[in-house]
């Protein structure tokens, strides 16, 4: 391998840190003022790509990767106005959860807009040659990507350190409620600030063109990269983005040439050693989700499923014994997959409604869970019972050690790690064929005769699903659970106290872990398959999604939510093939009009009635 080889890596490297520094850098202002975690800011990144290729016909291309980016600041200053501001005072994991309805949207947008086919962008005029270094052709595009990165950089700086709207920023980002005080209105500045990301994320993806080739899921590829640099940089940390993008963009153009089998694995390995190395990234200062995901400040009081009604709950109970005698197999495949993804929400609020730990990797449990009752399964020959047990134990352990190496984690970098965690296995699974079967899965995983039937699968779903929902929600009232509780609401009171706080939380997730595990079983076997998709982000945004529709704070949310979540899904892909837009348009209206969840319904109507 010569010098020249190893120079012209380097280089790719710098010039595809440039782009990802562009999504990152938007992504972390928008996150050290707001306090958001944009799921959006990747649909942000395509439109920007795509709205350049749409414009290159009429105004050629560099005029297109000047007018894109604006527009779709305009785009971002529009959801951020429609969308955010009406929920500006829920818990910032309902915002996560309006961008992610957004993102849903976009992506069907796009589809209708631009077809569902792959479009491979124009080559930039000027720039399309190549130079000579080493006697190795590197592309001039990718020369000037490099310079642009910097020069982005330098920008920024001089905004946010020599303007008195930087000096603006900054001081929001440290104390919105002082810059309040002073007269300046907090919405508008974040407005401004939003826009300033979407401007960033768009130019990024307008520069993005002759490199990409565009399709509907490049969003998520997208976001998951730009969480990686952000996280690793620091969150709210200009400068740590871009030098984390250029780690993490060295990282992948070395990792391709000396680690071929390993190249979706080194992303989030680095994301996660930095983690547990310096817990808030290489240049970050010490933040977290503040007391909004659960805290004493905004969480009103843990409520049971009394709350919404004893007898609508004994009628939801009678309705779920009796469905064997009212339903079909596919009716009872549906409510078996529905008291499934109960368990997986149920798990996540149990770690985040009650313990105030937030995930956004729990796919990693469900998906564990799924693949170790699964190869027991298919490579030694278990029983479903003993394979989903150990699938079960396996998510146990799991939760044991992501509790023990992120004991020194809290907030969003704890919720950052568990999300490398789940890459880190969606990685292995996708890529080590011989035990998972990669991309083409593992398949024929049905159960035993006993229970084939789907009567019976559900009989057995309902008991072990639907028990670990009832468990978790009566474990919650114990004196475990209010030592759970007591922590999440005040941490520091707690450890004076005498609670012991590591030791509560690792238990926590080994139980959220167990019942997620088992959820992933029984997911297993009632499709008779399992693919890396069960470990993907995509997943973990589903248990965020049915956490919070029915209700962090309310107990029964776990199973309103997935009941919700599943017929909403369920009706929108029966009735049109742009599922995602109206899936993801009724997410953002329940939202808006029901920023606590489905499970503050009761306590609204009986407020009104008050």
């Amino acid at each position: 391998m010569d010098l020249g080889f190893l120079v012209i890596q380097f280089l790719n490297g710098l010039a595809s840190a440039s782009s990802l520094f562009l999504v990152a850098a938007g992504l972390s202002l928008i996150f050290g003022v707001g306090r958001i975690v944009n799921f959006a800011h990747g649909s942000l990144f395509m439109l920007g790509a795509y709205l350049t290729v749409a414009l290159v016909p009429a105004v050629g291309f560099w005029a297109a990767v000047l007018l894109a980016p604006p527009l779709v600041a305009l785009i971002g200053g529009l959801i951020e106005r429609l969308i955010l501001r009406p929920i500006a005072g829920a818990p910032e994991l309902f915002q996560l959860l309006a961008t992610f309805g957004v993102s849903l949207m976009v992506a069907d947008v796009v589809i209708l807009v631009w077809g569902a086919a792959d479009i491979v962008g124009p080559r930039a005029p000027g720039l399309d040659g190549a130079v000579s270094v080493l006697g190795k052709a590197v592309p001039l595009y990718d020369l000037m990507l490099i310079a642009v990165g910097p020069a982005v950089l330098g920008g920024l700086w001089l905004l946010l350190t020599r303007t008195r709207a930087g000096l603006l920023v900054r001081a929001a980002a440290e104390d919105r409620d002082m810059v309040d005080a002073l007269g300046r209105d907090p919405k508008r500045l974040f407005s401004g600030v939003f826009m300033l990301g979407a401007l960033l994320a768009g130019l990024g993806g307008a520069l993005a063109v002759p490199r990409e080739t565009l399709h509907s899921g490049l969003d998520l590829q997208v976001i998951v990269e730009a969480f990686a640099v952000v996280v690793v940089g620091g969150m709210g940390s200009v400068g740590g983005a871009y030098g984390a993008a250029v780690l993490i963009g060295l990282v992948h153009a070395f990792g391709i040439v000396w680690f071929p089998e390993a190249t979706l694995v080194l992303t989030f390995l680095v994301m996660a050693l930095v983690l547990m190395l310096r817990p808030h990234g290489l240049f970050g200062a010490r933040a977290g989700l503040p007391a909004a995901t659960g805290g004493a400040a905004v969480a009103p009081p843990l409520t049971g499923v009394g709350r919404l009604g004893g007898g609508l709950w004994l009628l939801a109970a009678l309705g779920l014994l009796a469905a064997p005698l009212l339903l079909g197999a596919y009716g009872l495949d549906v409510l078996a997959e529905m008291l499934i993804l109960a368990a997986f929400a149920a798990s996540l609020q149990w770690l985040t409604g009650v313990a105030g730990i937030v995930s956004f990797g729990h796919a990693a449990f469900f998906g564990l869970g799924g693949y170790a009752a699964a190869l027991m399964v298919h490579h030694l020959g278990w029983g479903m019972i003993p394979a989903l047990l150990a699938g079960s134990a396996a998510a146990a352990l799991a939760g044991a050690l992501l509790g023990r190496v992120g004991g020194r984690l809290s907030g969003v970098y704890l919720a950052m790690l568990s999300l490398a965690f789940a890459e880190l296995l969606h990685a292995v699974a996708f890529q080590w064929v011989g035990l998972t079967g990669g991309d083409n899965g593992l398949i024929g995983l049905w159960p035993p005769a006993w229970a084939a039937d789907p009567r019976a699968y559900y009989g057995l779903t309902l008991l072990l699903a639907g028990g670990a929902v009832a468990g978790l929600a009566g474990l919650a009232f114990t004196p475990h659970g209010r030592a759970l509780r007591a922590l999440r609401d005040h941490p520091v009171r707690a450890a004076a106290l005498g609670l012991d706080v590591a030791g509560l939380r690792r238990r926590a997730m080994v139980l959220a872990g167990a019942v997620a595990g088992l959820a992933g079983g029984l997911f297993v076997f009632l499709k008779g398959s399992v693919f890396p998709g069960v470990l993907g982000v995509a997943m973990s945004v589903d248990a965020l999604v049915m956490m919070l529709l029915g209700g962090l704070h309310a107990l029964g949310g776990a199973l309103l939510g997935a009941a919700a979540y599943q017929g909403l899904f369920v009706a929108a892909a029966t009735l049109t093939d742009h599922w995602r837009l109206v899936l993801g348009g009724l997410i953002v209206l329940l939202v808006v009009a029901l920023p606590g969840g489905l499970g503050s319904l009761g306590r609204r109507l009986r407020g009104r009635s008050a």
